[in-house]
This record gives structure tokens, C-alpha cells and sequence, in this order.
């Protein structure tokens, strides 16, 4: 259901949309849906959005919004990131109400992962 002025839909660039789309599918069991070779959407539990061709990528140091993602279990999902090709580039750090980590998709992309556990 959409509501009305929240945020609805997230897109995020790409320089391979079949790598991308192996790694979210494998880390956080998304679905996708492709039109055509330069642009692929996804669905998940909490956020719609898509995957854009380009040789960019989204990090905090060039000024990019951090999207961070929830884990029950923070050691689980930093595995699952690093076994999928992620890389952990801020490790797991305390900071009050939770923990969390920084990692980067194979494209170069900056998420974070956080834990109130």
C-alpha cells in the first residue's frame, strides 16, 4: 500500500546488474525483476526499489545516504555479506542502543547492518 509523502521506492547504481542481483538474492532473499539488460527491480520485505547500469557507486565519503539494514543476529549476516562477495569495511562497533557494521556490495555500493542484541 502506498502512503502518502514516505518514502517508496530506493534505487541504487550498478556496474553488474547479474553479480547484484546474485549477491542480494543470496544475502537477504530478494526478488528481482529485470527490463531489459541496464536496469533490474527488486522486491523485498521492507523496501522496494531497483538497480540502475553505472559505473558509479553510492558510498558515505562522496556524500551518499547510508541505507542500513536490521539483523537479529549480526555475526550471521556479516558471514552471509562476506561469503556472497561483500566487504566488511567498518567492523562490528558498539554505539548506544545496538552494534553495528559497514560493507560494501561487489559494485562498490556502502550499507550498514545493525543489531539492538
Amino acid at each position: 500500500m502506498n502512503k502518502h509523502e514516505t518514502i517508496n521506492y530506493i534505487e541504487f547504481p550498478s556496474k553488474d546488474i547479474p553479480l547484484t542481483k546474485t549477491f542480494f538474492k543470496q544475502v537477504f532473499g530478494w526478488n528481482f525483476v529485470d527490463y531489459g539488460p541496464e536496469y533490474t527491480a527488486f522486491t523485498s520485505q521492507s523496501l522496494n526499489g531497483g538497480f540502475f547500469k553505472s559505473d558509479l557507486s553510492a558510498n558515505t565519503r562522496t556524500g551518499s545516504a547510508l541505507i542500513v539494514f536490521y539483523s537479529d543476529i549480526l555475526e550471521f549476516t556479516q558471514t552471509k555479506i562476506i561469503e556472497a562477495g561483500g566487504s566488511i569495511i567498518k567492523p562490528v562497533f558498539s554505539f548506544p542502543g545496538g552494534r553495528r557494521f559497514h560493507f560494501t556490495d561487489p559494485n562498490g555500493n556502502e550499507y550498514a547492518v545493525w543489531s539492538d542484541k
